[in-house]
């Protein structure tokens, strides 16, 4: 159908064009992408046997949808995806300020002007990328923001009394008519909104300033919200929950693998930030495990969420700190190192609530916590695993590390030091190369040293070797020289 042929609404009906609810529309396109097996949502990871075929199954029940979840989890992305679900373009009634369907007009200009025009009525057309309002629900929310008020100075200019209903001035939710309404982070708002929306879901009917209007309007409403509000800041009063069709759980990803694909489709990165530095794939890993262990961490209230915007920020700031690092030093590329991480602790810092316990630790201590308890995790999926009590007889398999730092003074890694000094100083400790040979064969040279860096990590957080802060970067030693040489 060619619409820019189409601009009266005779013309409209000699094309043979039928108009439908916006629900329909969802419905019938997603029946046909479902039937041709296309992505319906894309670029949102984790979500393909949970969250997004429940869903696809409220649109095909015509429902209104309520979003539950912790920050961070895609709820909102969700909701603006649905735009893809619609008719490219749809007929309207030129000047409509609520989008009026020429087969069904529903306000008073529409209807006035279908009633004096009749077949000549000009008709604009409405792209579905135009078809998606959002509205922030904040406290300060009004009924006249969202459903609309009496203007005066419409009335004064019209020549009008506030009796006639052309005085109105149209809220958010009637000049989105037939598209998808979104209000995010439903509890926060107030409870009298909240009661408002109750007829415009379930009856149509609108009142404002006394008019009571018989406003049918097509609107498809998807709600988010966060659990933590429920108790902290407001609640969905219980007759507005009985009017939403289907309320679909969203959650975090379930594995590092998801993790990593959403961290590396979402980060900002420079061309230059990218090419410069290097980054293993246990880099990568050992990013996505901090945020599982803050999920999972005493110091850190649960209830609130860790988004999935911290491990994006972070991976951000970990390659500005090894870009950061490799110009100050005059490399033209450098690798990551385990070391880099202390740059994601602002990342890490401005995401997380803390619980008391955490409060008394220090913010910035709970992000040093949560690196070396991913280091830990991850430690046993590389080399053999160490076990706090070890039989009498038994010989460890680091032992020839651990006598290496027992003869030796230790090693300091600094933070400001090139990559051929960093490397040379990995490979002054022969044991490392060994247990590195007969554990990680098949490991790549340049993702050997972060390699190693990270078993010497792993080793002070199974209590076999010690590691100091330095202002100026680590020192790896001796776990009893250590304590010795401190008594």
């Amino acid at each position: 159908m060619k619409i820019d042929t189409i601009k009266t609404l005779g013309q409209l009906k000699e094309s043979e064009y039928k108009s439908k609810s916006i629900k329909d529309e969802l419905r019938d396109n997603l029946r046909t992408k479902i039937s041709n097996d296309e992505e319906t949502f894309t670029g949102i990871h984790g979500y393909e046997n949970t969250v997004i075929p429940e869903l696809e199954r409220a649109i095909l029940s015509r429902h209104n949808i309520n979003l539950l979840g912790l920050r961070g989890q895609a709820k909102t992305r969700l909701a603006r995806q649905m735009i893809n679900l619609l008719d490219e373009w749809i007929p309207v009634v030129e000047g409509s300020e609520i989008n009026d369907d020429p087969f069904n007009p529903i306000s008073r200009y529409a209807v006035t002007t279908l009633a004096e025009k009749g077949d000549d009525t000009p008709i604009v057309w409405l792209h579905r990328s135009d078809r998606f309002a959002e509205k922030l629900a904040t406290p300060d929310v009004t009924v006249a923001d969202i459903i609309g008020d009496v203007d005066p100075i419409k009335a004064a200019n019209l020549k009008l009394s506030y009796a006639d209903d052309r005085v109105i001035h149209f809220g958010m939710i009637p000049r989105a008519n037939r598209c998808i309404f979104v209000i995010n982070e439903l509890p926060d708002l107030q409870a009298r909104i909240q009661v408002a929306l109750f007829n415009i879901l379930q009856e149509g009917d609108i009142q404002i300033r006394g008019f009571k209007l018989r406003l049918p309007l097509d609107i498809q409403f998807v709600f988010t919200a966060n659990p933590e509000d429920y108790t902290n800041r407001g609640s969905i009063v219980t007759p507005l929950k009985d009017r939403i069709g289907s309320q679909i759980l969203t959650h975090y990803p379930e594995t590092i693998e998801i993790a990593r694909t959403i961290t590396q489709q979402e980060a900002k990165l420079d061309s230059r930030q990218s090419d410069l530095v290097y980054v293993p794939n246990l880099a990568k890993d050992l990013l996505e495990q901090i945020s599982f262990q803050a999920r999972n961490s005493e110091f850190i209230d649960h209830k609130s969420g860790i988004s999935a915007r911290m491990s994006i920020t972070a991976y951000e700031n970990l390659l500005s700190t090894a870009e950061y690092r490799a110009l100050r030093a005059g490399d033209t590329s450098t690798l990551l190192r385990l070391s880099d991480f202390i740059g994601v602790i602002p990342s890490i810092t401005g995401k997380v609530e803390l619980v008391y316990e955490g409060e008394q630790e220090g913010a910035a201590s709970v992000a040093q916590t949560l690196i070396t308890e991913a280091v830990k995790t991850l430690f046993s999926d590389y080399f053999p695993k160490i076990e706090k009590l070890e039989k009498e007889g038994f010989e460890s398999p680091y032992q020839d590390l651990i006598n290496w730092f027992f003869e030796e003074s230790g090693i300091e890694l600094l933070d400001d030091i090139s990559d051929q000094e960093y490397k040379k100083k990995l490979a002054s400790i022969p044991p490392l190369d060994d247990l590195i040979k007969e554990y990680q064969p098949e490991i790549e040279e340049k993702d050997s040293y972060f390699m190693k860096e990270f078993l010497l990590w792993g080793l002070v957080e199974y209590k076999k070797l010690s590691k100091h802060r330095l202002s100026e970067g680590f020192h790896f030693k001796d776990l009893y020289g250590s304590y010795i040489s401190g008594l």
